[in-house]
């Protein structure tokens, strides 16, 4: 009995051992992002009440974008006590993803009840069940969308990111490929065009693009592609090997002398995020895409870039959280009439990726899930529009050809019209002589009220920028450049919306025109500040005064590299002593004025002059001795940093690296 005993404790010891050797095999495998390779590894005799198995499973099917398949994982985790964060929630998700509405939302009040769990999955949570209680709402929504699916395109693989230039549709798809991805157990996906017309497409002109680009045991994913047709933006990475690249990142080529260049990473990559669904605005000029960087609101979010005068995509910036939430958000488009289209699990949706609709009026932003058809209880992304009222996009939902299947749609809606409102303008400054000349090479930007950056532009040597502007908003255009004073304007479109009611055309039209004068730092120039005045034989800051020296305050905001002096100046109507201390008192409180508006003590220096630089020596009337009360300030102090150099990382790059040649 004994000796069955002790074989019974050396078999478990055994069963034991070899158990721990395998969950740590698959632990790596899950570490190197081999998600099918460790989910396989990890079943192997994995028990109901394994907490930490069973939540790796799940993990891995979630960061595989196996969801569905995630939630009996995650249930018996659960069950067996696992207390790893964010389980509720991603149970919750799981059975959201498989129709199983009422379950995931006993899921998220349960775990809301108790007061226990992190605070950012809790506050996730909860958004989670306020997008449930929408969902009634969604399903009862109305619109005009028809869809059918590319069924001469698709097969039993995926197909997606559908992208039209000219007479090709380009698209993604592991369909060729010989190679498995150790990730999702799928193939390695590559690049195809077909030659189409609208949504009619000749399969028989099918092609993969250049080997240059695809690599057989390399992911290359969704691609966006200039307006010219010759330069490519797309996604590439995930090899699953140690020594490859386990992240996505950007990269791009260009079609040169009759083939593409070996493709290269873009800088705005971050090496330890996942960079991907690129696509560019349809002037070119701003590039779109999804990152799970640092820094976003949950999951991956939503970025744009701009396009520099040197070709350099600076300026990333995080969409913010009117677009992006607590979970994934990729797949952006821009449409010609200006609203932004992206695919999201975050926003209230049906159960997996949705398809929404961003779109800003009288300062704020709307999003829209588009409803059925366009969405189901599955994964739909991918939209893209080849005219305002047709386009493609990609789901894997029941009835297709097999995976990801790319569909058609047409939207029928007929009280559909559209108006587009633009800006254009000119960067002016004077030549010697007093002349108005265009000021090359200027970035201007298009900003809110509120500090808010719309949209951003470089202006060439023509020294023109153009931005789309929306209805019942006002603006500062704020323009920028080396040895020049940042210089902000006004914009409004504020009462000159057009009345859609009355419009007959489909497409309608709103050009707005501008200039912005900017002025040349120059050191040790006086500047005067009119509106300036002071009560007799006073120096405290009137009402009327302080109006100007906000707008001094605004410049030293602007222009955080000049330090100035503020002098005062009075008329000779009083004893020399006497007007030389009240010019020292009057520019004493404008310096005190405006740093008790935060300009920093340092840089401001008050200095009276009294009478001793009258501008109109034998003055005789009051309009001349206003000349000579006047308050003026001068740039003593320059430090530049050179706002070129801010805009394009150091480094030696050659032309290669540049999304353009020239700009």
């Amino acid at each position: 009995m004994l000796s069955i005993m002790k074989q019974l404790f050396y078999l478990s010891v055994c069963v034991f051992f070899i158990q721990s050797c395998a969950n740590k095999a698959a632990q790596s495998s899950f570490e190197k992002g081999q998600f099918d390779r460790a989910i396989e590894m990890y079943k192997k005799g994995l028990s109901d009440d394994d907490e930490i198995g069973n939540f790796q499973v799940a993990e891995a099917y979630r960061k595989s974008n196996r969801l569905k398949e995630a939630a009996p994982y995650y249930q018996k985790a659960l069950k067996a006590g696992s207390t790893e964060q964010g389980l509720p929630f991603y149970f919750a998700r799981s059975l959201k993803a498989n129709e199983q509405y009422e379950e995931a939302e006993k899921v998220l009040q349960n775990y809301l009840s108790k007061a226990v769990g992190d605070k950012q999955f809790r506050a996730f949570a909860q958004e989670e069940l306020d997008n449930l209680d929408q969902l009634e709402a969604l399903e009862s929504d109305q619109n005009y969308f028809r869809i059918k699916n590319l069924d001469e395109l698709n097969t039993e693989f995926a197909e997606y990111s559908p992208v039209i230039k000219g007479s090709y549709l380009y698209f993604t798809s592991n369909r060729q490929s010989n190679k498995i991805y150790e990730a999702t157990g799928t193939p390695f996906t590559d690049l195809y065009r077909v030659q189409t017309k609208g949504a009619n497409v000749n399969a028989r002109t099918l092609e993969m693009l250049d080997p240059v680009i695809n690599h057989e045991d390399v992911n290359e994913g969704s691609m966006t592609i200039s307006s010219e047709g010759t330069s490519i933006i797309f996604a590439k990475g995930n090899s699953g090997k140690a020594t490859g690249t386990i992240e996505v990142n950007l990269f791009f080529t260009r079609f040169r002398n009759g083939v593409w260049t070996t493709p290269r990473p873009l800088n705005i990559n971050d090496p330890e995020s996942w960079d991907s669904t690129p696509t560019l605005s349809p002037d070119g000029k701003t590039l779109y895409f999804s990152s799970t960087r640092v820094g976003g609101q949950g999951g991956a979010d939503l970025y744009s870039a701009q396009l520099n005068r040197r070709g350099r995509w600076v300026d990333i910036k995080n969409l913010g959280p009117k677009i992006n939430t607590s979970g994934d958000e990729a797949f952006p488009f821009v449409s010609s009439d200006g609203r932004l289209y992206f695919s999201s699990n975050g926003h209230p949706g049906f159960g997996n990726m949705d398809i929404f609709v961003a779109t800003r009026e009288r300062g704020q932003i709307t999003v829209e899930n588009l409803g059925q058809p366009m969405n189901s209880h599955s994964d739909d992304f991918g939209i893209f529009q080849f005219d305002l009222t047709k386009g493609f996009f990609a789901s894997n939902r029941p009835g297709g050809q097999g995976d990801d299947d790319i569909y058609t749609f047409v939207n029928d809606d007929p009280d559909l019209k559209i108006v587009n409102y633009s800006l254009e303008g000119v960067t002016m400054h004077k030549d010697d002589g007093g002349k108005e000349i265009i000021l090359p090479n200027t970035k201007v930007s298009l900003v809110t009220l509120e500090g808010d950056v719309i949209d951003e532009a470089f202006t060439g040597e023509d020294g023109d920028f153009k931005f789309r502007v929306y209805t019942e908003e006002k603006y500062n255009l704020i323009a920028e450049k080396t040895d020049y004073f940042t210089t902000r304007k006004v914009f409004t479109t504020e009462g000159k919306s057009v009345d859609r009611a009355k419009l007959t055309e489909f497409i309608t039209t709103i050009d707005f025109t501008t200039s912005i004068m900017m002025e040349p730092i120059v050191i040790e120039k006086p500047i005067v500040l009119n509106n300036i005045y002071y009560d007799l034989d006073k120096y405290d800051i009137r009402s009327d005064a302080s109006i100007v020296l906000d707008s001094l305050v605004q410049i030293m905001q602007d222009n955080p590299d000049i330090f100035v002096e503020l002098g005062s100046h009075t008329d000779s109507r009083a004893e020399n002593e006497y007007n030389l201390n009240l010019s020292r008192q009057r520019a004493q409180s404008a310096v005190e004025y405006m740093v008790s508006n935060g300009v920093a003590p340092a840089r401001l220096k008050a200095k009276g002059y009294g009478e001793s630089q009258l501008l109109v020596s034998n003055a005789k009337s009051e309009a001349d001795h206003q000349r000579n009360r006047r308050s003026e300030f001068k740039v003593l102090r320059y430090n530049p940093k050179d706002r070129e150099d801010e805009l394009e990382p150091e480094g030696n790059y050659d032309e290669y690296d540049r999304f353009f040649d020239g700009n």
